[in-house]
C-alpha cells in the first residue's frame, strides 16, 4: 500500500480525499467512485439470492442499485455484514487489545435520562418516532466500550448509529454534562460512566425510506462539494418552477410588482343543510383579525347557526390527465395567501390573479415522471378514499408536485443522488395536503394521513432550501467524512447475514403494536424512491394486513430470537417501548422471554421529571418503558438444564440473575429499592425462565421464600450475593433516607406489595393504613375481585398482639422515631403499649408459613371457579386474578395443560392479554396441546 492509500477504518478519523486510493474490506480501489461501482456490480450479482430473504423490498433491481452505496448501505439485505464484523473484531484487537472471549460484566443501566430534541441532528429530518441520539449515548457509554459492535434492527432514522459515532465526539460528550479525563468519561458526581471513543453499528430497518435516512445520517460526504452541488440543482428547479410561487403585490388599488409566495391556505367547502348553498369554511369559521377558528358559526347565506361536524361536503369533478379518468374529490378552494417582497411579509385573501395562476398550472403538463400509484390497502393509507384522494399525486397541489418532480429529475443526474434524497424526503411530507393551517403554528396530525379542513400549502422551493440548510448544519458538526455505520434493509425476524454471538450490545426501539402504520405512512416517501416496504413481516397490529395481537407478538418473538442469536452471551439488550396498552406491553415482554432473554429491569420514563421509576406491575402502562434484558451465559443455561427437576436449578437461576443486577441505586441522598432483588419478583423471574424454556418449575413460592433467605444475604427486603452485600452496606451508610418504590395498585399482587412497602417503612395499625389504601385501589380493574384490606393483612402480614417481646421490625421503627422509647428493652411495657396492634412484615421463615396458608386459600378459590364453570358456560365476570395465577401455576407444574386452557377460554380475552403471568401460562399450555 502506498503512502496515500487509506483504509476506511471505523475507529479512526476518516479524512481521505476522493481521488486518493482507498481500501475497503481488504481490497484497494483507485478512489471511492471505483469502489462504489465495483460493489454495485457485486450487489447486482447477489440480488437473486438476496430476494429469498425476508423483508426484501418491492421494486426493480436497478432502483435498488441506484439507491445503494454498497457495501456500507444497501436498499435490500446487506450481504457484507459478517465481513465488516470480522474486520471490526480485528481492529478491536489491534487498537484496544481486546479479544472476543474476554471477561465482561455490566449491571443494567439505572440512571435518569432526559435529553431534548432541539438540535441539528434531530431537526435535519422528521420521522414518525425518533429517540434523541443523546439519550441513546448514555446507554452506549454504560454497556459498551470503544470499538464494540452495536446492533439496532429497527433503526428508523439511525439515531443509534449517530449516538455510537458521537461517543467519540468531545463536544457532544461535554454537552451531556460529562467531562473527559484520560479517555474516561466522568459524571458530575465524579463517577466513571464509560470510555471515550466511537462504537460501531449495524443498522437495519424493513423500510427503504427509513434505511435511506439512516444511511444519510451515518455517512458524511465532502460537505462543501455536496452543498455546492445541491444548490446548483436547486437553482435549476428555481429557474423552472419559481413562477408558480409568484403573486402580485398590491396595496389598495395599486399594484407594486411581484411577491414570493410563502404559503397558501386552502379551505374545505360545505353545503348549508338549510339553504343548500355552498359555504367556504374559511369565510364563516375563521376570524383572521382575532386569529382564531370558531367552533360555532353562521351560514353566510341564510344565517342559520352551524357546526362543522354536522355539515355535508361540496364536491368537485375534474379530468385527471395522468390517470386518464374523471375523478370526484371533496371541494377545497384557495382562500388566503402569505408572501414576501424583499424582507417584508404580507397577508391577504386570494385574488383573481392567484386563481388564474392556479388554473394555468393545472392545465400545464408536468414534463417529468412522478408517482401516480394507487394508495396501498391499509388502515391508514386509504382513509382519504372517501374524499377522492385515491392516488399518491392527489396528496399534493399541482405546483408542489411539479416542483418535487423537477428536483428528483435533476437529482438523478448527480453523483450525490441518494444524499440529495435525504433533504428531499425531509421536505415531502411537509409539501402534502396533510399539513393543517393553525394560527401560531402548522403541521400535520402526527402518525396519520389526515387531511385537515384548512390546508397549509408551502412553497416547496423555500422548503427544500430550508431542509438543505438543516442538513448542512448537521453535517458541519461532524469532524470527519466517511461511513459511521453499516446499513441493511430487511426484516429483523431473519437477519441471516450476521453470525451467532457476533454483537456486543443491542439498542432497539421496536414498533408499538397499532400505534403507527409505518409502511402506510412511509408510502408517500417510498413511491418517489420506487422502492416500497415489503410489509409481510411488518410487526404491527393492522386489520387490513389481518394482524392482531397474536400475529404482532409472533413477529416480535421472531425478531427477538434473531437478536438472541447474534448477541454475545452475557451481553445486554435495551428495548425502548411506548404504548398505552398493557396487552401490547405484555406481548413484547412475552416475546423477549420466549426468545431466551432474561429481563433484569423495567423502568418507566417520567417525561415531566425526566426520570425513571421502577415498574412492578404492567396492567396500566401509561409511560415510555425502558427494558433491560440480557442473554444468559451458555454455562448457566447448560447447568440449569442439567439440574432440571431439582430445586438447584432455581438457585442457579437466582445466583446468575443477582450477578446481573445493580448492587445499589441512590438518588439525591436516598437509597432506592431495586425491585428485581425483592423475593417476590425474583420468584416470578425464576418461574418465567423455567416455563418459557420448557423446564419444570422446581420450587413453590413458600419454599422459595424460605430457601432464598437461607442461601443469600438480605438487606432492606432485597436479596444479594455474598460478594455484593459488603458494597451495598457501605453505600447504604452514606445516605440518610430509604425511598420506597412508586407503585400503581391495579390488582391483588400490587396491593400486597404496596402494603408491604408501607409496613416496611412504618409498622402501623389497620385504621392508620386504611385511608391511604382506599385511595390507592381506585384503579382496580372491573373484573378484579379484590379481598378486603383485613383479609390481605391476615394472609400476608403479622400483627403484634402484646404477647411476648416486641418484634425487631417494630422495635427499630419505634426507637428511631420516638425519643422516649430509645434504649428501652423489647419487653418494656411502654414499648409494648406503643407497639400493640401494629401490623408488620414478617421475617422470611414466618413469611413462608403465611405463603403456604395463602397459597392453599387461593387454590381453594381457583377450584371454586372450576366448579362454577362446570355448572355454567358463561365467562367468569369477577374473580381474584391471584387465584387464577396460582391455579395456572399448579396446573402447569402438574402438566394439566387442558385445565389452564379450559379456564383461560372462560376468562375475558383482555384479562389474559393484559396479565403477563396468565398470558405466559396460557400461551405455553396452548403450545403443549398443539393449539
Amino acid at each position: 500500500m502506498n503512502k496515500e492509500t487509506q483504509q476506511l477504518s471505523f475507529l479512526e478519523e476518516q479524512t481521505q480525499a476522493d481521488n486518493n486510493p482507498i481500501i475497503c474490506l481488504g481490497m484497494e480501489f483507485e478512489n471511492d467512485e471505483v469502489r462504489q461501482k465495483y460493489f454495485r456490480d457485486e450487489l447486482r450479482k447477489k440480488l437473486p439470492e438476496l430476494k429469498q430473504l425476508k423483508g426484501f423490498p418491492k421494486g426493480e433491481d436497478e432502483d435498488i442499485i441506484a439507491l445503494s452505496d454498497p457495501p456500507y448501505y444497501t436498499a435490500c439485505p446487506n450481504p457484507w455484514l459478517n465481513n465488516f464484523i470480522k474486520e471490526w473484531e480485528r481492529e478491536k484487537v489491534e487498537k484496544y487489545g481486546r479479544e472476543n472471549d474476554e471477561e465482561y460484566h455490566c449491571e443494567p443501566f439505572a440512571s435518569d435520562v432526559s435529553e431534548g430534541k432541539n438540535d441539528a441532528v434531530y431537526n435535519a429530518h422528521s420521522y414518525h418516532t425518533k429517540v434523541p441520539y443523546k439519550a441513546i449515548m448514555h446507554y452506549l457509554l454504560h454497556y459498551t466500550r470503544p470499538g464494540d459492535i452495536v446492533l439496532d434492527g429497527f433503526s428508523g432514522t439511525g439515531m443509534t448509529g449517530v449516538a455510537a459515532r458521537r461517543c467519540g465526539n468531545e463536544e457532544t460528550i461535554k454537552s451531556l454534562g460529562y467531562t473527559i479525563s484520560d479517555k474516561k468519561i466522568i459524571n458530575s458526581s465524579g463517577e466513571e460512566v464509560g470510555e471515550f471513543g466511537k462504537r460501531l453499528t449495524i443498522l437495519n430497518d424493513l423500510s427503504p425510506s427509513a434505511t435511506l435516512i439512516t444511511y444519510n445520517y451515518n455517512s458524511v460526504p465532502d460537505v462543501q462539494d455536496f452543498v455546492k452541488e445541491a444548490k446548483r440543482i436547486l437553482e435549476l428547479v428555481k429557474e423552472e418552477c419559481s413562477w408558480m410561487y409568484e403573486t402580485v403585490h398590491q396595496a389598495g388599488n395599486n399594484q407594486y410588482g411581484n411577491g414570493k409566495i410563502n404559503y397558501v391556505v386552502w379551505s374545505d367547502v360545505f353545503q348549508c343543510p338549510n339553504c343548500t348553498n355552498e359555504i367556504t369554511y374559511w369565510d364563516v369559521a375563521v376570524d383572521a383579525e382575532e386569529k382564531k377558528i370558531l367552533s360555532d358559526f353562521n351560514c353566510g347565506h341564510c344565517g342559520i347557526e352551524l357546526q362543522k361536524s354536522k355539515l355535508e361536503r361540496a364536491w368537485d369533478s375534474y379530468y385527471d390527465k395522468y390517470l386518464n379518468d374523471v375523478i370526484t374529490v371533496a371541494k377545497q378552494n384557495p382562500v388566503y395567501i402569505n408572501y414576501s417582497v424583499g424582507t417584508k411579509r404580507f397577508e391577504r385573501a386570494v385574488n383573481e390573479e392567484d386563481l388564474k395562476l392556479i388554473e394555468k398550472i393545472k392545465t400545464d403538463k408536468i414534463p417529468y415522471q412522478f408517482p401516480l400509484e394507487r394508495m396501498p390497502a391499509g388502515d391508514e393509507s386509504r382513509r382519504n378514499d372517501r374524499t377522492g384522494l385515491t392516488h399518491s399525486h392527489h396528496y399534493y397541489t399541482h405546483r408542489n408536485i411539479f416542483t418535487l418532480a423537477s428536483f428528483v429529475n435533476h437529482a438523478k443526474q448527480s453523483k450525490y443522488f441518494n444524499r440529495l434524497l435525504f433533504f428531499f424526503q425531509a421536505s415531502v411530507n411537509r409539501a402534502t395536503k396533510t399539513n393543517r393551517f393553525r394560527f401560531g403554528g402548522t403541521g400535520g396530525l402526527s402518525g396519520t394521513l389526515y387531511i385537515p379542513s384548512l390546508i397549509f400549502e408551502r412553497n416547496v422551493i423555500l422548503l427544500l432550501e430550508k431542509k438543505l440548510k438543516d442538513y448542512e448544519k448537521m453535517l458541519l458538526e461532524e469532524k470527519s467524512k466517511g461511513y459511521a455505520a453499516i446499513t441493511s434493509t430487511q426484516s429483523t425476524s431473519k437477519i441471516e447475514s450476521i453470525n451467532e454471538n457476533a454483537v456486543d450490545y443491542i439498542f432497539t426501539d421496536p414498533p408499538f403494536g397499532k400505534n403507527l402504520m409505518y409502511s402506510e405512512l412511509n408510502f408517500l416517501w417510498e413511491c418517489w424512491l420506487k422502492l416500497v416496504t415489503n410489509n409481510e413481516d411488518e410487526a404491527i397490529m393492522n386489520n387490513t394486513q389481518s394482524k392482531g395481537l397474536l400475529e404482532y407478538q409472533k413477529l416480535m418473538e421472531e425478531s427477538f430470537k434473531s437478536y438472541f442469536k447474534v448477541l454475545k452471551p452475557g451481553r445486554w439488550m435495551t428495548v425502548e417501548f411506548s404504548n398505552s396498552q398493557a396487552s401490547v406491553w405484555n406481548a413484547i415482554q412475552e416475546a423477549i422471554q420466549k426468545a431466551g432473554f432474561i429481563i433484569a429491569n423495567v423502568a418507566a420514563l417520567d417525561k415531566k421529571q425526566g426520570s425513571f421509576k421502577a415498574v412492578t406491575t404492567t396492567t396500566a402502562v401509561k409511560q415510555d418503558l425502558v427494558i433491560s434484558a440480557y442473554k444468559p451465559k451458555k454455562e448457566d443455561i447448560d447447568k440449569m438444564k442439567q439440574e432440571q427437576n431439582t430445586k438447584e436449578s432455581a438457585w442457579t437461576f437466582v445466583a446468575q440473575h443477582l450477578e446481573q443486577l445493580p448492587t445499589f441505586i441512590g438518588l439525591k441522598g436516598e437509597a432506592q429499592v431495586i425491585p428485581e432483588r425483592t423475593p417476590r419478583i425474583l420468584f416470578d423471574r425464576m418461574v418465567a425462565y423455567h416455563v418459557q424454556n420448557n423446564l419444570p418449575v422446581p420450587i413453590s413460592s413458600a419454599d422459595f421464600q424460605v430457601g432464598v433467605a437461607q442461601r443469600f444475604p438480605m438487606r432492606d427486603g432485597m436479596i444479594f450475593l455474598e460478594n455484593q452485600v459488603a458494597e451495598y452496606d457501605k453505600k447504604r451508610t452514606l445516605v440518610k433516607e430509604f425511598a420506597q418504590m412508586n407503585l400503581f395498585v391495579s390488582d391483588e399482587n400490587s396491593a400486597i406489595e404496596w402494603i408491604r412497602q408501607q409496613l416496611l417503612k412504618k409498622p402501623q395499625k389497620r385504621q392508620d393504613l386504611h385511608p391511604s389504601y382506599m385511595k390507592e385501589i381506585q384503579h382496580i380493574a372491573k373484573h378484579e375481585l379484590l379481598p378486603e384490606l383485613d383479609d390481605l393483612l391476615d394472609q400476608n402480614f403479622l400483627r403484634y398482639e402484646g404477647d411476648g417481646i416486641v418484634p425487631d421490625q417494630i422495635t427499630s421503627y419505634l426507637r428511631k422515631n420516638y425519643k422516649d422509647l430509645r434504649g428501652l428493652d423489647s419487653n418494656d411495657p411502654a414499648l409494648i403499649e406503643k407497639a400493640w396492634s401494629r401490623w408488620y412484615v414478617p421475617d422470611p421463615n414466618k413469611q413462608a408459613d403465611l405463603e403456604k396458608l395463602r397459597e392453599k386459600a387461593l387454590l381453594r378459590e381457583f377450584d371454586s371457579y372450576l366448579e362454577e364453570l362446570e355448572k355454567s358456560k358463561k365467562k367468569l365476570r369477577q374473580f381474584r386474578t391471584e387465584a387464577i395465577r396460582y391455579g395456572f401455576k399448579k396446573a402447569y407444574s402438574e402438566k394439566d395443560f387442558e385445565k389452564i386452557v379450559k379456564i383461560g377460554e372462560r376468562l375475558p380475552e383482555s384479562v389474559i392479554q393484559e396479565d403477563d403471568k396468565l398470558l405466559m401460562y396460557y400461551d405455553n399450555a396452548c403450545i403443549r396441546l398443539g393449539l
